[in-house]
């Protein structure tokens, strides 16, 4: 099953596209509330915590960046290419809260509801649509990636910034290829074979064990990769050396697993991420969820885009 992707081209010469990843954005909402039991129950039964603050978030960020297109990525599953090649990939994650399960499908006709595309394939995270469709993007589009996720931020490039959410509402850490080299000493390409070396705890991959982030940046930034690293093998400390050679087919398959796709079979042509929310149809949204407060995020983007 896939999401129908959609993304009129805007002749504008500033089109700029921000592309959601949505797991993000409904997770963080959803365990911001759900520690103290808050979860927004309304009269039909149904917990709407994660979609409340997901809309939060995404509104305060279209006001923040100010883009003149929009798209909401979504995994499919919990079962991807990833886990054929590992199946311990994410396997250390917990299922979803029982209160959170029929909010994935409720925040999807939100998104809808707002005339922004969803877009997901089966087999593939969100993380790879969003590389995929960054890419295709190219003399196109500048690109924001709205995220709370580190791994994105191997795709920065001259038309892709990456916002990486802080704590609250509409605080960001915003990153070019310019600071994040300037912070971690290497390049977003680099930060594949980085994952490769020290692996991913949270995604539960190992990488080469022994070998953390500051050896792994250390190694990196001498040898540039992890080509570069195994031919100069000699030169490596003794207990590098033999860690290495050790777990030389974990890293390999380390690397594999952290780098982001960016070649899935889907597209966004900018024809339907052009953000044009109608303020009725949002509002009806809202007021079937019993959502109270946030008819002036519609009213007021609707003066926005009266240009």
């Amino acid at each position: 099953m896939e999401i129908k992707e959609r993304c009129d081209l805007n002749n504008d010469k500033q089109t700029n596209l921000m592309l959601v990843d949505g797991m993000a954005l409904l997770f963080r909402a959803f365990f911001a509330t759900a520690v103290t039991g808050q979860y927004m129950v309304n009269s039909k039964g149904i917990p709407t915590n994660a979609i409340h603050g997901f809309v939060k978030h995404f509104f305060t960020a279209i006001e923040h960046f100010n883009p003149s297109h929009v798209a909401v990525c979504w995994d499919m599953g919990s079962t991807t290419f990833r886990t054929e090649m590992y199946p311990s990939y994410k396997a250390n994650r917990q299922d979803a809260p029982v209160e959170l399960i029929p909010q994935f499908d409720l925040v999807k006709e939100v998104v809808e509801s707002f005339n922004v595309p969803n877009i997901g394939i089966t087999g593939f995270e969100a993380d790879d649509c969003i590389g995929t469709i960054a890419k295709q993007m190219k003399g196109e589009a500048n690109v924001t990636i709205l995220t709370g996720d580190q791994d994105i931020l191997q795709l920065l490039d001259d038309h892709i910034s990456v916002a990486l959410l802080k704590k609250g509402y509409g605080n960001y850490m915003v990153y070019t290829p310019a600071n994040f080299q300037e912070e971690k000493g290497i390049t977003p390409k680099q930060m594949i074979d980085l994952k490769g070396l020290m692996g991913d705890t949270s995604d539960n991959y190992p990488g080469v064990k022994g070998i953390g982030e500051k050896t792994a940046l250390k190694l990196l930034q001498v040898h540039q990769n992890i080509e570069g690293i195994l031919a100069n093998l000699s030169l490596l400390t003794k207990g590098q050396r033999t860690k290495i050679e050790t777990d030389l087919e974990m890293l390999h398959l380390s690397r594999q697993l952290a780098e982001i796709k960016c070649d899935v079979p889907v597209s966004c042509m900018l024809e339907d991420s052009y953000l044009n929310i109608n303020p009725a149809t949002a509002m009806k949204k809202f007021e079937e969820l019993e959502f109270k407060r946030f008819h002036h995020y519609v009213e007021k983007k609707e003066e926005l885009t009266l240009f």
